[in-house]
């Protein structure tokens, strides 16, 4: 059996970025918001993955996040993929990932004999709030990015990296942890 894969680590909800979610779902029928309790970074996405091969990811995790003890990040600002003129992807911004940016960088390398290609950009830290799903509003959601541009969402403990599985559903992706490596330093 294969499952839709990827390693990530949570970004929690908090009232702030609440409120700009509903501003985005509020904006327009164009765009599909995450629900925020849905939200992560991803740093390794693996797509079609054998379950036979978790042990062996988890592992390449754990070796990936050796030593690393829990550290803060800051959920701050806004933007778009690829640009705000061409809007694909909103994003929410990332703050102190440098140590999740070590973790890729291992994982892109050990994953690799695995079957799992190296990815071909470096990796940004980023949260993708909403995808593209038409094209009406646009300058209303580019209005609502450029006054959120550098509003601060909250601070978070980062202490796991998860593999998680997503189930594609008409209502949007539903994401399930599979296994989880606890930063203990």
């Amino acid at each position: 059996m294969t499952f839709r894969g990827f390693i990530a680590v949570d970004v929690p909800a908090s009232p702030h970025l609440d409120a700009f979610a509903a501003e985005l779902r509020n904006a327009g029928p164009s765009w599909k918001v995450v629900r925020t309790d849905q939200l992560h970074l991803t740093v390794k996405f693996l797509g079609d993955t054998e379950e036979g091969l978790v042990p062996e990811i988890a592992a390449a995790v754990q070796e990936a996040t050796a030593g690393l003890r829990p550290f803060e990040i800051r959920i701050q600002g806004t933007g778009a993929f690829p640009s705000l003129a061409r809007m694909n992807v909103i994003w929410v911004g990332v703050e102190g990932a440098e140590l999740i940016a070590r973790i890729a960088d291992a994982l892109d390398t050990s994953l690799e004999s695995l079957g799992f290609p190296r990815e071909r950009r470096p990796w940004t830290a980023h949260a993708t709030l909403a995808r593209k799903k038409g094209h009406r509003d646009l300058d209303r959601v580019r209005r609502l990015l450029e006054v959120h541009a550098k509003d601060a969402f909250g601070v978070h403990t980062v202490d796991a990296v998860h593999l998680k599985k997503s189930l594609l559903t008409p209502e949007g992706a539903r994401y399930s942890i599979v296994e989880t490596v606890q930063l203990t330093g």
